[in-house]
């Protein structure tokens, strides 16, 4: 540099100053053209980095946007996964693995029955009381078939004295049933002071033609007991008896019975209060464009029917029979049932159901293990029951609250307690428990309702599942369905007890149909009074 400096000098002295000078100002000239081409590019330059920087705060917020995006979407993803998980086990519930009603049933495949095969034969078994037809001792008419000539050589036999060797019958109706009674009152003059003297009619008869209470206990006992039609039942009265009775007609019997079952009534809630074990459940049905329920409880003899329009303890309070009653309850393990004076005894069908559905669509291995075990316990106490005992042997009983323990545990340990719930974007969790599975709700319902589950374990007067009480709620919603709503004429707080027939019965499966003798017995137990 100094080199250059001394050869500028020195080429610098051998010029003018004119010279210098003009060299001067021409390297000024270059050197602000250089230095302004410079401020250009430095320009240019940070023009260039300002639209990077705002390119890259573009592409950060369009990160920022994609991220919040996909975490939407996952968010979605999750939801719909849950949402698929849930409908796609609504769609493979049916009768035989949840407490869905046969009706609803889909068409995909035959439900697989919980009952196992007994080895039984069908048809009657072995010590089993048939019941055949038999013949009376005194039939209503007899006809004869004589004999008048020989068949081998055709002689007159008709002076012939005749035997009887065999005797048939045939049991038919007789052509009409109707049967008409007329009263009639005499009126008397006394002689001494002329005073026309008349009967009375009973008090039964009030109209100058009638219905008795034997038509109204059968057309009370078609519609009530068997939920026929009320329009139905008019046509097979007129086309049987040749009764011509209206809807409105046969109303006002059902209307007249009502009015006379409220000590029946009394009479039924306070044997079921005394009784040891009673059966519980509730159905749905319409009341108008309303919603309420048929709340059931019932023995193997005695059956109560209230309609109310709460499902819960209201109603349960307003009926009577939970808040007096101290014995066990078999029910369905509804809440409302829980906080009375009774001992609970859970349905263990509804346990086999979903514990098929745990072990068939989450393929759990504990689910068969516990139905297993619960049919095992099922068959132990009836074997007990057969032999007589009272209760099962104290080192069977241990054996078998062990395995159940450990069954839970296994299943327990298959079904983890789920995360708490997410943070919110404050920082705060959001309200609420978080959401478990059905297993683990199950497995939450057998261990801290353990004794409710097993109480037909413990005392040999509970059954094993509520099925009892199955005979009893269908009949209650199908005279619903059949007559669309039972406040047709009357309302549900007019009519009492709509089976009231089942009094005399009983709750037998099927009952026998009421013989001649009841329609006149029965009429103080349907409601109506008379001769």
């Amino acid at each position: 540099m100094q080199l250059r400096d001394h050869d500028i000098i020195c080429y610098s002295r051998s010029m003018t100053k004119d010279e210098e000078l003009e060299r001067l100002r021409h390297e000024n000239r270059a050197l602000r053209e250089a230095l302004q081409h410079k401020d250009t590019e430095l320009e240019q330059s940070q023009q260039a980095n300002q639209d990077l920087r705002e390119g890259l705060k573009q592409a950060i917020r369009a990160i920022d946007s994609q991220q919040e995006r996909v975490k939407t979407l996952e968010e979605l993803i999750d939801f719909l996964q849950e949402r698929v998980k849930t409908l796609e086990g609504q769609q493979a519930k049916d009768s035989h693995n949840s407490n869905l009603p046969p009706s609803s049933d889909r068409f995909v495949r035959p439900p697989k029955s919980l009952r196992k095969k007994s080895g039984k034969k069908p048809g009657g078994q072995i010590g089993h009381r048939g019941h055949h037809l038999q013949q009376v001792e005194q039939p209503d008419h007899i006809l004869i078939h004589p004999v008048e000539r020989c068949e081998r050589c055709q002689h007159d036999l008709r002076e012939q004295k005749a035997s009887v060797p065999e005797r048939r019958q045939v049991m038919d109706l007789p052509a009409k049933r109707l049967w008409v009674t007329e009263h009639r009152v005499e009126e008397k003059q006394c002689p001494r002071c002329f005073h026309l003297t008349r009967a009375h009619f009973p008090a039964s008869v009030k109209a100058r033609a009638q219905y008795g209470t034997s038509i109204q206990t059968l057309a009370t006992y078609l519609v009530e007991g068997q939920v026929v039609p009320y329009a139905r039942a008019s046509q097979l009265l007129q086309e049987l008896l040749g009764v011509q009775l209206s809807a409105g007609s046969i109303a006002s019997f059902v209307k007249a019975c009502h009015e006379q079952l409220a000590e029946v009534e009394t009479h039924l809630k306070a044997a079921l209060v005394r009784a040891k074990v009673i059966h519980q459940d509730e159905t749905g049905l319409r009341v108008g464009k309303e919603g309420w329920w048929v709340h059931v409880c019932s023995t193997d003899r005695l059956t109560h029917y209230a309609a109310h329009p709460s499902r819960g303890r209201q109603a349960l309070d307003a009926i009577g029979i939970a808040p007096a009653f101290r014995g066990t309850s078999v029910h369905d393990g509804l809440l409302s049932y829980q906080g009375y004076g009774f001992v609970q005894a859970w349905c263990n069908v509804h346990h086999l159901r979903e514990l098929t559905f745990i072990e068939e669509e989450l393929k759990q291995p504990w689910a068969r293990k516990m139905k297993e075990l619960l049919l095992e316990m099922k068959a132990e106490v009836e074997r007990a029951k057969a032999l007589g005992q009272h209760e099962l042997d104290a080192l069977v009983l241990a054996r078998f609250l062990r395995r159940y323990d450990e069954i839970l545990a296994e299943g327990y340990l298959a079904n983890p307690p789920p995360p708490p719930p997410k943070k919110s974007e404050q920082g705060k969790r959001k309200p609420g428990r978080p959401k478990q599975s059905p297993a683990r709700n199950l497995l939450d319902r057998l261990s801290q309702g353990k004794w409710a589950v097993l109480r037909f374990l413990l005392d040999f007067a509970v059954s094993f599942d509520n099925d009892l009480i199955a005979y009893c709620t269908p009949s209650a919603w199908l005279a619903c369905f059949v007559r669309r709503v039972w406040s047709l004429f009357l309302g549900w707080r007019k009519q009492r007890n709509p089976t009231a027939i089942g009094v005399i019965h009983g709750n037998a499966t099927s009952s026998p149909p009421i013989p001649d003798r009841l329609w006149a017995d029965s009429i103080g137990l349907c409601g109506f009074t008379g001769g």
